[in-house]
């Protein structure tokens, strides 16, 4: 009798080791450029707002551990809702989590500009901003149509160094803060809230990656819930120090757009600003340079299944890289960078993943009842779990702005439009026989 996928994996990955995949995966450049935009949209509240979209997040990682447990293959969200619901709710998945990708790198391009500005004030004028935007992703789609290795070894040489000004920022920061700190439950106004949240969504997301090795560890049934609600626990703590330390140091922290710079010059003058502006690029840096090494390869992969149009299967004759993708996924990242800010793009990607997320979790109910012999982390109190979390997004999307509803729903028309080619192309095919 031969084994089963999930016993020819090694079981080596200790609950520690787990948790650092989590933390890696969630911790990301955003949290360089949300501290201001969120103090400004909800106050002096702000610290208790992560913990609200923690509360949130969390819950759609357990419904997301029980799903993600009974796929080896990658594939996320897109995977789960296409095995759950068929091909039209997978496709409508597949474009909207391109659309995170799309809006993620977006927002951190813009971002790699506003932090620039701390060494030239003219980089966020409109001539710099599209010449600075331009040169940055035209780097990193250089380098991966000439190579995936490349794109991936200068991609992880800067996953360390998002962490590294953060825990200078909180180490040091921490023994500067004001007496009078302004931290307080003030309730802000409905959109506000609605706003500030969406923007925290952003900042949690993508901790689905991390999902993938969980077959691999020890003792997933035990490890899998410990790894994702430490990590949890662990980034929300990093996550509200830092916005304690900006709230503490800074007079006026609505006042910028660089807000961990600006702190970082109140308690290590200006060569500490500069130093967290630095890192603050470097992590955007690097972050994009893992985006479009990963990114493309989504596109890639779903026109060689037949879901996406053949024309992202191309591959280049010299360099053997799915160029097609790379080009288009550069030219959407351009346009998105150019025409909305950090903010615009930020909380577009959030309104994007959480139509995602919540496809996954209702994926969870389907599984349940179709393949439940395929289950090797059974979440308890599922249904529960599964109404919380799809109360969640759901009362955040339908507080989604007008701009991100027509952007939603062009996504959707194209998904549809994908969908109905791929159906005739798949009769037409059928018939051939």
């Amino acid at each position: 009798m031969s084994a089963s996928p999930e016993e020819k994996l090694v079981r080596v990955m200790g609950r520690w080791t787990l948790v650092a995949l989590v933390i890696n995966s969630i911790i990301g450049s955003g949290i360089f450029g949300l501290p201001s935009e969120v103090i400004r949209m909800v106050g002096p509240a702000s610290p208790f707002f992560y913990l609200l979209a923690a509360a949130g997040i969390g819950v759609i990682m357990a419904c997301f551990a029980e799903v993600a447990s009974q796929f080896r293959e990658a594939g996320g969200p897109y995977l789960y809702a296409r095995a759950a619901f068929g091909q039209f709710l997978g496709l409508q998945t597949a474009w909207l989590a391109w659309l995170v990708r799309l809006t993620s790198a977006a927002a951190n391009a813009n971002l790699f500009v506003i932090y620039l500005t701390e060494f030239w004030a003219g980089a966020g004028q409109a001539g710099p901003r599209v010449a600075v935007l331009t040169a940055l992703l035209g780097f990193w789609m250089g380098v991966n149509l000439r190579g995936v290795r490349s794109g991936a070894r200068l991609s992880n040489g800067f996953t360390v160094a998002k962490l590294l000004p953060l825990a200078l920022f909180i180490g040091v920061g921490l023994f500067f803060l004001r007496g009078e700190t302004p931290i307080g439950l003030q309730l802000p106004s409905e959109a506000n809230w609605s706003r500030a949240l969406l923007a925290l969504v952003f900042a949690y997301g993508g901790f689905e990656a991390a999902l993938l090795p969980m077959g691999e560890a020890r003792r997933p049934e035990r490890d899998a819930p410990f790894a994702l609600f430490t990590a949890l626990a662990v980034v929300t703590l990093v996550y509200v120090l830092i916005q304690v330390v900006v709230m503490g140091t800074l007079p006026d922290p609505i006042a910028t757009n660089r807000p961990l710079a600006a702190a970082a010059s109140q308690f290590l003058g200006p060569a500490g600003a500069m130093l967290i502006a630095l890192g603050a690029m470097v992590s955007v840096f690097g972050y994009l340079g893992g985006q479009f090494v990963s990114a493309p390869r989504l596109t890639f992969a779903l026109a060689e299944q037949g879901d996406f149009p053949a024309f992202f299967g191309r591959v280049h004759p010299r360099f053997r890289t799915p160029y097609a993708s790379i080009l288009v996924y550069t030219l959407l990242v351009w346009a998105l960078a150019i025409y909305g800010s950090f903010l615009w793009n930020a909380v577009l990607s959030a309104v994007a993943r959480l139509f995602t997320y919540g496809l996954g979790c209702a994926a969870l109910l389907v599984f349940r009842r179709r393949q439940p012999e395929r289950i090797r982390f059974r979440l308890p109190a599922a249904p529960l779990w599964v109404a919380l979390a799809l109360g969640f997004c759901t009362v955040l999307l339908l507080r989604m702005g007008r701009g991100e509803l027509v952007v939603v729903s062009l996504t959707a028309a194209v998904a549809l439009l994908n969908w109905l080619w791929a159906r005739r192309r798949f009769v037409t095919k059928d018939k051939s026989y």
